[in-house]
């Protein structure tokens, strides 16, 4: 296992900027963070013009990337552009969000179905984030999703499980299918708190990883708020250290 951080620990800046913040905090790995809204990075913007991309991006930094993250679903065609950019990024993890609650259980099958056809002849393997109001919120139709869908993973976020409508439910059986994870500290009442002030277990976290043979990416991933933008650098810096002594 390896920790990085997510460009959406700097949504509110340039992706370009929140590269290099990001490097000024001693990471060498990075998840790329692409949404729709505002002006971070632009998945149908990226899924375009996926070689110029690319190039834009070594040219742009040293960090190594590691895997994407689309904030807002997509049709098959802009998932198609962004597997061409993993593959010339050499990046083999893609986070997707599952469909809203409510929507019926075979028509996300079919929607991720579409999905793995179009990343997996690239060697790119696609997992749902695990979020609340989506159908991933609990932990048991997340596993039946992944059961359903042979190949398709979860990206870990402990953070809902912790604080979401299903807190105090244990979320051990998401871990067999764990492709990714997203990291910050949270307690049943609040999704982001200082790092340390939350219930967030890392140890047995990584040690529930390591049981199931992870070894793929921490990432972290806090969440912009204004209210604690002076405190956002010290707070990774925190995780980063935390994760690597846990190492």
């Amino acid at each position: 296992m390896f920790v990085a951080a997510s460009s959406r620990c700097f949504s509110d800046k340039s992706f370009s900027e929140a590269c290099s913040l990001i490097s000024d905090l001693e990471y060498d790995k990075i998840e790329i963070w692409m949404s729709e809204g505002g002006s971070h990075l632009k998945t149908s913007v990226v899924a375009k013009e996926p070689e110029q991309f690319a190039s834009q991006f070594r040219e742009m930094s040293r960090l190594t990337p590691v895997a994407l993250h689309l904030q807002e679903d997509v049709d098959v065609r802009t998932l198609a552009g962004v597997a061409r950019v993993a593959k010339q990024l050499r990046v083999t993890q893609i986070t997707v969000p599952a469909s809203p609650l409510g929507t019926p259980f075979n028509s996300e099958i079919d929607r991720l179905r579409a999905f793995l056809k179009v990343v997996n002849p690239d060697g790119v393997r696609l997992s749902l984030k695990t979020q609340t109001g989506m159908l991933t919120e609990d932990a048991h139709t997340a596993v039946e999703l992944c059961q359903a869908v042979p190949g398709l993973g979860l990206t870990l976020d402990p953070s809902y499980y912790i604080c979401g409508p299903h807190r105090g439910v244990s979320f051990d059986q998401v871990f067999p299918y764990v492709y990714h994870v997203h990291l910050r500290d949270s307690t049943p009442e609040q999704l982001q708190v200082q790092i340390g002030l939350g219930e967030i277990d890392y140890s047995r976290m990584i040690a529930m990883l390591r049981r199931n043979d992870y070894q793929r990416a921490l990432s972290v991933d806090l969440i912009y708020s204004p209210k604690e933008e002076m405190n956002r650098p010290l707070e990774m810096r925190k995780l980063r250290m935390l994760l690597d002594t846990l190492l």
